[in-house]
């Protein structure tokens, strides 16, 4: 087995972005079973804030905790037994990743070859590295736990943020008719242009009553939500008679029953569907063929260039100022 150098983002304390701090740090393998990547982006999710925070539903490991879920690079190494990736193959991470110890956060990486996925050759690593975690959790929230359809309509709310936009474009794909949620007027069009057929506004619009409008005051089909708290049974007033709510987070802390009709509400954990190899082969399927025929299109918040400026990335996610995903180039 092979060790290096190379650097990492760790931090040693709960806190903000300034907690975060790039080290050079040991890298081991590939051991059998293992993959070795050089890390081209980065791509930052709400969940990393949380952790980095203390307040993600398992805690890091203090001190020397890695982070970060989602990486685009290319194959450098592999270990014993690896047959599904060659060096230079380019990659994605996602799956099975538990970020204390394996956060992708670096120039280097050695993961589980359950954690790597192709990406194809006409993907550049910047949209890679917005795709994985977002449309994996759209897809299973979406398509096999809240049954979307040709023709339905779903309500998405926080629906500027990664899987807010990439729920928008996976309804789309799928026949249904993509109703956003955002708080005011200034991502409208940055909504619409990710493909949201309808923008809603909670500071200057009723939900409820704008949802009956759009649907002949039948409601929507699904509605699908991270938020969750006291203001989900007020939501579930735009849902359809015998309708659904897939709720993938609690933002807002838990759900407040009963509704007031019946409604099939899911509560949706990501990992769930990707810990199978079943559940990671549909979902790996689904995402590469649409990055081929273009029906997957991340929304590139904004780009950061550098390891250096992680700290930075962080402020603007944790500010909640931007829309679709923020991306974190790594050079080298």
């Amino acid at each position: 087995m092979t060790s290096t150098q190379t650097r990492a983002v760790l931090f040693h304390e709960l806190g903000g972005p300034d907690v975060l701090t790039v080290e050079q740090v040991r890298l081991d393998g590939p051991r059998p079973g293992e993959v070795l990547l050089r890390v081209e982006a980065l791509g930052l999710n709400r969940a990393e804030a949380d952790f980095r925070a203390g307040t993600y539903f398992f805690p890091p490991t203090l001190p020397g905790s890695r982070l970060g879920y989602e990486a685009a690079g290319v194959v450098e190494a592999v270990g014993d037994g690896v047959t599904e990736f060659a060096h230079g193959d380019p990659v994605m991470t996602g799956p099975l990743i538990e970020m204390s110890a394996q956060g992708v956060y670096g120039d280097h990486i050695v993961l589980p070859v359950a954690s790597v996925v192709a990406r194809p050759d006409t993907t550049d690593a910047v949209t890679a590295a917005a795709t994985w975690m977002s449309y994996s959790t759209a897809y299973g929230g979406l398509l096999e736990a809240g049954r979307l359809t040709s023709g339905d309509h779903v309500l998405i709310t926080a629906a500027s943020g990664g899987v807010g936009t990439a729920a928008i474009q996976i309804a789309a794909r799928a026949g249904a008719v993509p109703i956003a949620v955002t708080r005011t007027d200034a991502k409208r069009e940055a909504l619409l242009a990710a493909g949201a057929a309808h923008v809603i506004t909670t500071q200057n619009e009723d939900v409820t009553k704008e949802v009956k409008q759009l649907t002949d005051d039948r409601g929507v089909e699904l509605i699908f939500d991270p938020i969750g708290g006291p203001g989900l049974p007020a939501l579930a007033e735009a849902a359809a008679p015998a309708g659904t709510i897939v709720l993938y987070g609690a933002m807002n802390g838990p759900a407040v029953m009963p509704f007031t009709w019946p409604l099939t509400v899911h509560g949706y954990a990501h990992g769930h569907l990707t810990a199978t190899e079943a559940g990671r082969r549909r979902v790996n399927a689904f995402i590469d063929a649409g990055l081929r025929d273009g029906t997957i299109r991340p929304v590139i918040g904004e780009v950061f260039h550098g390891l250096d400026r992680i700290v930075d990335a962080h402020r603007l996610l944790e500010s909640g100022q931007y829309t679709g995903k923020i991306v974190v180039t790594v050079e080298h």
